[in-house]
């Protein structure tokens, strides 16, 4: 884990973590591990407990131990990890042992967990003696079956059985989740729904994950775990299937009853972090070059249209729609991997890009952007959901299927060039006095149909923009001696006001060349 997990408190929790479960057939090697009798369970009956819940009032289980939940801080909540030898599925024949947050004061809500085998679950009892904790701490004054924050599997990597620091997913906080990508790094979140994100003069409303069921098979690369989620407006029965490959792919199937009416119902909600990038740096503010999570919104959408959307930190909350109509995909990436523009121990370069593909028809509707300021790195401040155009009202059933996958770039690359960088400064020609209102704007493709042109063959860009003018608008390659990286210059003029919506790609004669850049710039 990165020591960016240890400032933001999502994934952090400590180092190791392990548990025991024999092959299949085989019973729990419990070795302080208590279970509850066994119940019948499978997907349908989850549902069918979501859609009784949804008839009934929310109601928030009641706080547990919270006056030594309030002194378990974030210092002393990194003190406590779990007892690798009570831990499920790490027998040497098992695949993923699976770990457990404690709870503290940032994640004072328990979530049960049970154990599925056969058609039945067992729910895993709390109790202090399954954490390895201070003499001192105050978590020893929990009660037995307080409950857990949260799980991460783990996994055996580079031949060792040593897996106690090699976790690849974890679920901790709401409907919070992460997985590593293929540069073995955590960066982005995903989210269960979304509700109401940046809706004026109304509050979020942060669901809850209150249940996980954890099923493995063994020898299987993947792991299948299935959640109930709560909340005022909403309850819903999720199944996620987890597959370990280069990266992460989850298969995704959730059934949401809505118990109230929503005013922005967020599907497969993505959640990141962008403070700066090459594009605009706050004087000073930092003495790294860039710092992201995620540089860029990507979509495919149902016509075919490849589209790039470089992220803004904005002076307000700004939230972008660009509607499609069976979308085929989109994401939060971070295309940007070289180390000299970060310049961090965390490992930015290294952050896995997330790219959601829907399953079936998701109809019409918008990937909404939500942007929000931020002058650190520790808040979360970027969503990426789809909203479909249909009104989610009280009593809607929505059944919806997709896959995320959690990889260094896109699962399905496009062959057109794609954007790599987007910059800013003074408008007018060098040498000469600038211009007053005008801003320089540089874009760099990179890739695809570039590094075939002829000799000579120069790429045109073709640029839209809401407000202003362009002018000084040429192409030329990149200096740098890489075949196929090209930059589009040009100058906006443009008065003080609303954002301006700007679109650019290269075309030869007929021809697209690049993907569609398409970019928000704020104008002070």
């Amino acid at each position: 884990m990165s020591n960016s997990h240890s400032r933001r408190s999502f994934i952090q929790g400590g180092a190791t973590a392990a548990l025991l479960l024999a092959a299949r057939g085989k019973a729990l090697a419990k070795q302080g591990l208590q279970l509850s009798a066994a119940q019948k369970f499978s997907f349908a009956t989850l549902k069918a407990e979501a859609r009784k819940l949804a008839q009934k009032p929310h109601q928030a289980a009641p706080p547990r131990a919270n006056a030594i939940l309030d002194k378990i801080d974030y210092d002393a909540w990194g003190k406590i990890t779990f007892n690798t030898d009570a831990a499920p599925y790490s027998s040497e024949d098992g695949q993923f042992p699976v770990t457990f947050f404690h709870l503290g004061m940032y994640f004072k809500k328990p979530v049960a967990m049970y154990l599925v085998d056969g058609g039945s679950a067992r729910a895993v009892i709390y109790s202090p003696d399954l954490f390895h904790m201070p003499a001192d701490s105050v978590a020893h004054q929990l009660p037995q079956g307080a409950g857990f924050a949260g799980f991460r599997l783990q996994e055996k990597r580079g031949g060792s059985y040593d897996w106690r620091q090699n976790d690849w997913v974890a679920f901790l906080g709401a409907a919070y989740f992460r997985a590593i990508g293929e540069l073995h790094q955590y960066g982005l979140s995903a989210r269960g729904v979304a509700v109401d994100v940046a809706v004026a003069g109304q509050p979020e409303e942060f669901p809850d994950f209150t249940r996980f069921y954890i099923e493995e098979t063994a020898n299987s690369p993947s792991v299948t775990v299935y959640a109930l989620l709560e909340g005022p407006s909403i309850v819903g029965a999720y199944q996620f299937t987890l597959t370990r490959g280069a990266g992460v792919v989850m298969d995704i199937d959730h059934e949401l009853h809505l118990r109230a009416d929503v005013s922005r119902l967020g599907l497969a909600p993505l959640t990141s972090m962008y403070w700066f990038s090459e594009t605009a740096k706050p004087k000073a503010a930092d003495w790294r070059p860039e710092v992201h999570d995620s540089d860029g919104l990507a979509l495919w959408t149902g016509a075919g249209e490849r589209i790039w959307r470089p992220l803004n930190n904005p002076p307000q909350t700004t939230v972008s729609a660009f509607a499609d109509n069976r979308p085929r995909g989109f994401g939060l990436l971070q295309r940007d991997r070289n180390f000299d523009h970060y310049l961090d121990g965390v490992h930015y370069e290294l952050r896995p890009s997330l790219w959601v593909e829907p399953k079936g028809d998701w109809g019409k509707g918008a990937v909404q952007l939500v942007e929000i300021p931020t002058d650190d790195e520790i808040h979360d401040n970027i969503v990426a959901h789809w909203v479909a155009d249909e009104p989610a009202r009280k009593g809607d059933v929505i059944a919806r299927a997709y896959r995320l996958h959690w990889l260094a770039g896109e699962p399905y690359p496009s062959p057109l060039a794609t954007c790599v960088a987007t910059r800013l400064g003074n408008g007018g020609v060098p040498g000469q006095p600038r211009p007053k209102g005008v801003r320089k704007f540089l874009i760099e493709f990179q890739g695809g149909p570039l590094e075939h042109l002829a000799f000579g063959e120069k790429p045109e860009a073709i640029l839209s923009a809401s407000r202003g003018a362009f002018s000084y608008v040429f192409t030329e390659a990149v200096p740098d001696g890489v075949a196929g990286h090209w930059r589009a210059q040009f100058d906006l003029t443009v008065e003080a006001g609303a954002p301006v919506e700007m679109r650019c790609y290269l075309r030869l004669a007929d021809k697209v060349l690049s993907e569609t850049w398409a970019f928000q710039y704020h104008v002070f």
